[in-house]
């Protein structure tokens, strides 16, 4: 038998995916908690926690999907569509992936929660109802619903009402935005569920949510709770939030987005704004 390759395992696993699960660490930065370390070490749990089981998804829905992705002109190089890691061994990672995730968990019954509607959710989306438009990208958002879920109620940090939309209306942005740049692909390796989706409604549902999320943030940013707890210091994060999404708007025009991760990584732009956020935010304590 032809061993496998630990590269091979790592790319299985997609950890470039692990950036979307910052989501659960948003409720620790913007409520000032990483200063309790026990509340710390819950969100850092949380956070490896749906480390495993989102890892353990990708493998799930790449074993279904296959023998379609063995026709894909990109997809065909993955793991287990080339045949660089077996099905059983894929399967087996899965299921390791799966009790390390539930081992993290064990003593917050509220996270466990999380992790199996995450897990039931994306099983559906992967099975049947990513073929079902306006459900496909709804279950993705949900996806970062619950990780943020997972970093304030799960481990005791009351949710701000406002973070919480914000957190809804960008997941929703990022899911169109993936549609978006899905449908520049050639037609015979699109999505199914693209054909039911017309160019200019998934232009207006960018718009609908780019607007939603920028709305929601500048109220949070400007909210009596926020003022109390960070001043102004996050007022003037809110020309950079600005920039960074129109700037991913512009780039999902010309094709970007599919993949969040590694999308966010590549533009110097966006990587230029997330830096300026993060020095922004970090000077109140400088």
């Amino acid at each position: 038998m032809k061993p496998i390759s630990l590269p091979a395992l790592i790319r299985l696993m997609r950890p470039h995916q692990w950036l979307k699960n910052v989501f659960v660490l948003a409720g620790l930065v913007f409520s000032q908690s990483w200063r309790d370390p026990s509340v710390l070490e819950r969100v850092l749990i949380a956070f490896a926690a749906f480390c495993c089981v989102s890892s353990m998804v990708y493998i799930l829905n790449d074993w279904h999907d296959r023998a379609a992705d063995a026709q894909h002109p990109t997809k065909k190089s993955r793991p287990l569509a080339s045949g660089a890691v077996p099905v059983p061994q894929g399967i087996a990672l899965a299921a390791l992936l799966l009790a390390g995730g539930i081992w993290l968990a064990r003593d917050s019954r509220a996270l466990l929660f999380l992790l199996g509607w995450y897990v039931l959710l994306n099983m559906a989306y992967s099975w049947r109802l990513k073929r079902v438009p306006v459900v496909d990208v709804s279950i993705i958002a949900s996806g970062f619903m619950l990780r943020l879920m997972a970093g304030t109620w799960a481990v005791g940090i009351p949710p701000s009402r406002w973070l919480l939309l914000t957190g809804l209306f960008v997941a929703l942005f990022l899911g169109f935005s993936k549609r978006k740049a899905e449908s520049f692909h050639a037609a015979g390796s699109q999505r199914t569920v693209l054909a039911l989706y017309p160019p200019a409604l998934l232009d207006t549902f960018i718009g609908v949510t780019l607007t939603a999320t920028l709305t929601t943030y500048s109220l949070y940013a400007t909210s009596p709770e926020t003022q109390l707890q960070h001043g102004e210091t996050l007022l003037y994060t809110v020309p950079v939030v600005i920039f960074g999404m129109l700037r991913y708007a512009y780039e999902v025009h010309k094709g970007k987005g599919e993949d969040v991760a590694r999308d966010l990584l590549r533009d110097p732009w966006i990587l230029a704004a997330g830096i300026c956020w993060v020095a922004i935010f970090a000077s109140r304590w400088l």
